[in-house]
């Protein structure tokens, strides 16, 4: 497969995690696998953005005659990391009618009356779409350890449910692509104080933000579990430097690519006569 412009290795090989994987030890502002600069990842993203649209388009008439493929893109990450920015530079230039966005807020009562998958299975993608989990299943292991809401036992039964999960996902068609946009700790302060210096993201800042943020080196263990227990060969986890915006959505963005590119997606040729349908056609002038 042959590498994008600008980069000297597949962001997808490079940013995989694998046995042995330390999140300690990621830096959050590195470039892995781009040459170029600011300036360049900005251009490469546009000019990319017609392959994944395209990829996307191919997945999506695939269903429209029987394919049975989708795509599901997990997005977590502590606040401000940038999943909004991946949604929007990303996911945002393929056709709307493809995808299936789900937002996972804190549960409510009556999800909090089942199980905590029960809320995440109908926001799973159908043939031909392409779904985005803006936060996850995920924040059912995350917060409920750095904050002991579940106990060890229950904890381990959650990585084994999502587990469970995840493959039943993969084994229906679904291709599950699992990222983690790893922001430092400074970044995102700068990104906080951002927010209250700009009347026009006021709306985007949360006090209990800061409230989490205290938790820090408890949430790193956490994600780290995750990373341990839960990146598997049908579902594997890539962990995203995040620090510059503009590297993580063209990484998200190459990684995306190259996941449906392996899916050997092609133009479906219709279930009709083709030349029978070319000879009415000069018949059908009004």
């Amino acid at each position: 497969m042959p590498l994008p412009v600008g980069f000297t290795d597949h962001p997808a090989d490079l940013l995989r995690v694998g046995p042995g994987f330390s999140l300690a030890q990621q830096p959050t502002d590195a470039r892995p696998g781009f040459s170029g600069k600011k300036v360049d990842g900005a251009a490469a993203l546009v000019a990319r953005a017609p392959a994944l649209a395209q990829l996307q388009e191919q997945l999506f008439a695939e269903s429209r005659f029987g394919g049975k493929k989708s795509v599901l893109l997990i997005l977590q990450a502590m606040d401000t990391a940038g999943k909004g920015g991946i949604v929007g530079h990303v996911v945002g230039s393929v056709d709307p009618q493809g995808i299936k966005l789900t937002t996972f807020k804190a549960p409510t009562d009556e999800e909090k009356a089942h199980d905590f998958l029960w809320r995440v299975r109908p926001g799973a993608p159908g043939p031909g779409i392409f779904g985005v989990f803006d936060r996850s299943h995920y924040e059912d292991v995350l917060i409920h350890r750095v904050h002991g809401w579940a106990d060890a036992d229950e904890l381990e039964r959650r990585y084994a449910a999502i587990n469970e999960f995840e493959a039943e996902l993969a084994a229906a068609g679904t291709t599950v692509i699992k990222v983690m946009l790893n922001i430092s700790p400074a970044e995102q302060l700068e990104r906080l104080t951002a927010r209250l210096d700009d009347p026009t993201k006021y709306w985007k800042y949360s006090p209990t933000d800061l409230d989490e943020r205290r938790f820090w080196p408890q949430y790193m263990d956490a994600y780290q579990r995750v990373f341990d227990k839960t990146s598997t060969e049908s579902a594997p986890w890539y962990v995203v430097p995040a620090d510059k915006k503009w590297y993580a959505r063209l990484a998200v963005q190459e990684i995306l690519i190259q996941a449906l590119e392996g899916l050997k997606l092609a133009w479906p040729t219709g279930d009709y006569d083709l030349e029978k349908e070319r000879a009415r056609l000069k018949d059908a002038v009004i």
